[in-house]
């Protein structure tokens, strides 16, 4: 799996409030949800992210808050093609795993800057910077894991794989 799209930094500590705030929280329809994705620091992103698709490039610690799935929902129906960062909350991460949004720890987060052209090769493990002709090694997932994410997350993956059950 090959995803290529441009950055759009955040710093350390994005929590769910952030990416999705609470007052938007009163629908469970997606599309509504990812409208508001960032609205209060970032009001541009869906536009941007909806139009060109866009790859979230962050600090540590992001997803941290509420382990509510309103934030990968809202992330993964604004056009965010995937998020890179130093660091997750172990919930968020996991919800972004079964929810089918690419997520990748990297320590070069530092080394990406605003709309820098990455192409990230899951198979690989590795994120090359297109801008600055840099390469980001990661440590790709287990070959289920990209399955999940293939999938569009794991309620799609057990559909598909009904024989393993």
């Amino acid at each position: 799996m090959i995803i290529e799209g441009r950055s759009w930094k955040f710093g350390d500590n994005i929590d769910t409030d952030i990416i999705i705030p609470a007052r938007y929280l009163r629908t469970t329809d997606k599309e509504e949800l990812a409208r508001y994705v960032f609205y209060d620091v970032e009001p541009e992103y869906y536009k941007k992210a909806k139009e060109e698709g866009r790859i979230i490039v962050a600090g540590r610690n992001f997803g941290c808050g509420s382990s509510r799935e309103h934030a990968v929902i809202a992330l993964k129906y604004s056009g965010t093609l995937a998020v890179i960062a130093r660091s997750f909350a172990r919930i968020f991460f996991r919800n972004a795993i079964n929810l089918g949004l690419p997520v990748i720890m990297v320590d070069e987060v530092d080394r990406i800057s605003q709309d820098d052209y990455l192409r990230i090769d899951f198979n690989k493990g590795r994120i090359e910077n297109k801008t600055k002709e840099e390469i980001y090694d990661f440590k790709p997932y287990p070959k289920f894991i990209m399955e999940i994410i293939s999938c569009g997350g794991i309620v799609n993956y057990i559909k598909n794989n009904k024989e393993l059950w």
